[in-house]
């Protein structure tokens, strides 16, 4: 399969994926400055607030990086699994590939690596034929994650004014 047929279906895989990430970082990692959180609303309040951060940061390193390589892994695991005449090989050497350039950023970006991985894999196995404007409409994703996460503050804030 060419480059050009496969492009949509990372970005779509990468919208996915970078919004799930940022979602589950600012679940597991509701504040990255170390300060204690006692109470479940204060929690709560966290993750609304961490997370369109996580995903400013993280989305366009996904998006770039995270399609770059993938195609990349996936042209290596290709010619590797062909070169061994042995197809079973191409998924799991894209897996050790996806996950060396996840190593980018140690445990953050191989979190990120692995959703992404798992994230297009599962859009390989529908086996549909992605178009570039359903690509384009995917980052709408991304979008609607950062202003529901922003809308959940700003609600926060009108409540507590109250």
């Amino acid at each position: 399969m060419g480059v050009n047929k496969i492009i949509p279906r990372k970005v779509i895989s990468a919208s996915v994926s970078g919004s799930m990430y940022a979602i589950l970082l600012g679940l597991i990692i509701p504040n990255p400055f170390g300060e204690t959180i006692l109470t479940i609303p204060n929690y709560l309040f966290a993750v609304a607030l961490i997370t369109p951060i996580y995903l400013m940061y993280s989305f366009p390193a996904i998006l770039i990086y995270g399609v770059l390589t993938s195609i990349i892994s996936d042209k290596i695991s290709q010619f590797a699994s062909t070169k061994m005449k042995n197809e079973k090989f191409e998924m799991m050497i894209s897996a050790i590939l996806h996950t060396v350039f996840g190593l980018l950023f140690l445990f953050y970006s191989l979190g990120a690596s692995l959703l992404y991985f798992i994230t297009d894999r599962v859009q390989q196995k529908k086996n549909i034929d992605y178009k570039p404007l359903q690509a384009i409409k995917s980052l709408a994703i991304p979008l609607a994650v950062w202003l529901i996460f922003m809308g959940l503050v700003y609600l926060e804030e009108i409540l507590s004014g109250i």
